[in-house]
Parts: structure tokens; C-alpha cells; sequence
């Protein structure tokens, strides 16, 4: 799967791009039709310090895109909560094309 990585008021980080990578790899074996994504982190001035990072993910796959984000006090956080997300979409997406 190729990945796609736009950071919004951040500067780069290689970790977070490995971190990312790893998750969504883990995600592409087990659901073989992903075809691309779109990782997007971002930071938001809040009033709250346990929000504020911004993950966002968007997975091209067969039917509409998938599309997660979440908000957190720091971006392993957020990043973890946006992937369970999309394997719940996933899960989903799954289960409408085998019974098709």
C-alpha cells in the first residue's frame, strides 16, 4: 500500500511516519484490499490539554473511501484510536463483500 503523509502546523517525523506504517501494515494483511492512504497529522489549540492532536486517515479501497480521525493529547494516541477505527470500517467493508 502506498501512504501518503501531510502535516498541518508540525514539523515532520520520521517516527510517527514508522509508527503509522507498522499500524497500517498490520491492517493491509489482514484486509489485502487497500489500495492506498492518506495520513494527515495536525495540531488544534484547545482549551483542554487531552486534545489538541489531530490524526486523520483516509484509505482508498473498492466503494466509498474510509475516512477516521481523532483527537488526542498526543499523536501515539490519537494515531492508535484512528487505526481501531478503520478496522471496525474495515471489518465491515469485509463482511458486505463476501456476501455479495
Amino acid at each position: 500500500m502506498k501512504l501518503n503523509f501531510e502535516y498541518h502546523d508540525v514539523t515532520a517525523s520520521k517516527r510517527l511516519e514508522q509508527l503509522a506504517q507498522e499500524k497500517l501494515d498490520k491492517l493491509e494483511n489482514k484486509y489485502d484490499f487497500i489500495i492506498r492512504g492518506d495520513v494527515f497529522f495536525k495540531t488544534e489549540n484547545t482549551s483542554s490539554d487531552e486534545t489538541g492532536m489531530i490524526c486523520s486517515i483516509r484509505l482508498s479501497a473498492p466503494g466509498p473511501r474510509l475516512f477516521a480521525e481523532s483527537n488526542s493529547k498526543n499523536f501515539e494516541a490519537a494515531l492508535a484510536e484512528t487505526v481501531n477505527d478503520l478496522q471496525r470500517q474495515l471489518s465491515k467493508r469485509k463482511e458486505k463483500m463476501n456476501t455479495h
